[in-house]
């Protein structure tokens, strides 16, 4: 399951809008058991980093919508939530794929298009959606972590 579903969780079952860390913390980790206590720390402060909720006078709240989030019966998050999906090299993957190419040829493609089109003014993914754009690969789905990744840069 996502991180999206595991942070709207508490907030689904409690019927709140916004909670304390320390509420947060107490029901993944003691409440549901999902998770050790630091565990739940790592998952609150990704989730900060990745734009799904904000802290605001020791309160966090979600930045999307709730409704739109479904909890399953007997949900419980796994392990891969854990892991930071890079939306670079996975689009770097998807057009490696699509040209059935390596990827050592498409970042070399990347920075082509970086020296050459933008004399080193252009950030690699934006480089890559110029070339996911001319190879047709579609990416819409890793458009809003491309920008997150931008605006980190």
């Amino acid at each position: 399951m996502t991180l999206r579903t595991t942070i709207a969780a508490p907030f689904k079952h409690t019927r709140k809008t916004g909670m304390r860390k320390n509420e947060l913390v107490y029901y993944y980790a003691l409440d549901r058991k999902w998770m050790s206590t630091e565990q739940a720390n790592q998952i609150l402060k990704r989730a900060e980093d990745d734009g799904l909720i904000r802290q605001e006078n020791g309160i966090y709240a979600p930045l999307f919508d709730m409704e739109g989030v479904t909890i399953p019966l007997g949900f419980k998050p796994t392990s891969a939530i854990f892991e930071r999906n890079d939306p670079t090299q996975e689009l770097i993957t998807r057009i490696a794929k699509a040209r059935n190419a390596d990827e050592t040829e498409i970042v070399a493609d990347m920075n082509k298009v970086i020296k050459e089109a933008f004399d080193t003014n252009l950030l690699p993914a934006a480089a890559l959606v110029i070339l996911a754009k001319k190879y047709q690969v579609p990416f819409a789905d890793l458009r809003d972590s491309l920008r997150q990744a931008l605006k980190k840069a």
